[in-house]
């Protein structure tokens, strides 16, 4: 009788404590179940054979028939699964041994149908779904377990066997991970491609109405007719600095053909425009999610009240989360200066939570940041 190594490997290993338990009851009451056997090597009770091997306890065995070792290794995994209350991990490792036994049985299969002529489409076998039967476990415990054997590292994998952390805690881990490095590599060739683009002249400039760039983040600061006249020296209104549009010119503008199908908008708007906005912010094809509050901290003349803060509105396209989720406070409070211009440090929030893609600044007074893109009549 031999040990088969290839044939060994696929047993789970007993814990520590499990083997000397086992030990302890052979050298007390002997080994009183058969080793079971395939072509004189050992497929069941392989912990059994070796304590009786060290310590010279007799024991019997019993031969069992299979066509080829592919067989016996079906049987001996599924008899893992009858005999022993392995943990979800170790089961779902096992059952995944399963995988390419049942796929060689079923191309054999599909080989023996052709050569006699037939082929039954029913007999096509989902091999996930199979295994999962087998093992008992759920199809999508096998799906995952898959991806961390194939991605996690052997520490995670450590961690699972002893029970730190679970099947679902180590997928998430995997997932984040993956995110981790698919964000370095579009920041990357983000970097890479803008910095080609922005060293030409005046290429940092754009015409919205004759491009063919499509943007991911938009961030505006509309000219918002306020449909008064505030003429005297203490109250600033809109239209003796700039030039204002109304909401069905501003709602007429082209965001939607030059933005990705997933995009974000960062909008700005004032207390008296607020309802207005949204409809601005729909015609452009964005939808409302949350926004920031800019504190300007000195006193600011009103209709109503010191208006002493502003909104920036954020509002997404698609499926445009941040890329990094760090969460800045809602108030941002930063003493203001010229009429109407904005913190940049709005900008830098806008890039530290969005980390790659095409940029443009709408209704820009100058080019204030790198690897942005411009509109705006003052550029």
């Amino acid at each position: 009788m031999q040990v088969n190594q290839e044939l060994k490997n696929l047993i789970p290993p007993l814990q520590a404590e499990e083997y000397e338990l086992l030990e302890e009851s052979i050298i007390k009451d002997g080994c009183r179940d058969s080793l079971i056997t395939w072509n004189e090597f050992v497929i069941d009770g392989h912990n059994r054979y070796e304590i009786c091997q060290k310590h010279d306890i007799p024991f019997t065995t019993t031969e069992k028939q299979f066509d080829n070792i592919n067989e016996a290794k079906e049987w001996m995994i599924n008899n893992q699964f009858s005999r022993r209350n392995l943990p979800l991990y170790q089961r779902s490792v096992l059952a995944l041994k399963l995988k390419p036994l049942i796929a060689e049985r079923a191309k054999i299969n599909m080989a023996t149908q052709t050569k006699q002529g037939y082929h039954n489409c029913d007999e096509a076998v989902n091999t996930n779904n199979e295994i999962a039967r087998q093992a008992g476990v759920s199809h999508n415990t096998i799906a995952r377990v898959e991806k961390i054997e194939e991605q996690a590292p052997e520490e995670v994998k450590a961690k699972l066997r002893s029970g730190d952390i679970s099947i679902n805690q180590a997928y998430k881990e995997i997932k984040n991970e993956k995110k981790k490095q698919v964000l370095i590599e579009r920041k990357q060739e983000y970097i890479e491609r803008t910095e080609i683009a922005l060293s030409k002249i005046n290429e940092s400039k754009i015409d919205i109405y004759n491009t063919d760039k499509k943007f991911r983040i938009i961030y505006a600061d509309p000219c918002w007719s306020y449909n008064d006249k505030q003429n005297t020296d203490k109250l600033g209104g809109a239209t003796k600095h700039y030039d204002t549009m109304s909401i069905k010119e501003l709602s007429e503008l082209p965001v939607r053909d030059i933005t990705e199908t997933d995009a974000v908008l960062f909008i700005w708007v004032t207390s008296p425009l607020l309802e207005e906005c949204f409809t601005v912010i729909k015609e452009w094809g964005f939808k409302y999610k949350t926004s920031f509050i800019w504190d300007k901290v000195s006193h600011n003349m009103g209709h109503y009240n010191s208006v002493r803060h502003e909104f920036l509105l954020i509002a997404t396209k698609g499926s445009c989360t941040p890329d990094n989720i760090k969460l800045y406070d809602s108030v941002q409070s930063i003493e203001r200066s010229e009429h109407s211009a904005k913190p940049k440090e709005f900008m830098d929030i806008i890039d530290d939570i969005y980390i790659y893609g095409d940029r443009l600044e709408m209704f820009a007074r100058k080019q204030s940041k790198d690897k942005w893109l411009y509109w705006g009549d003052e550029i």
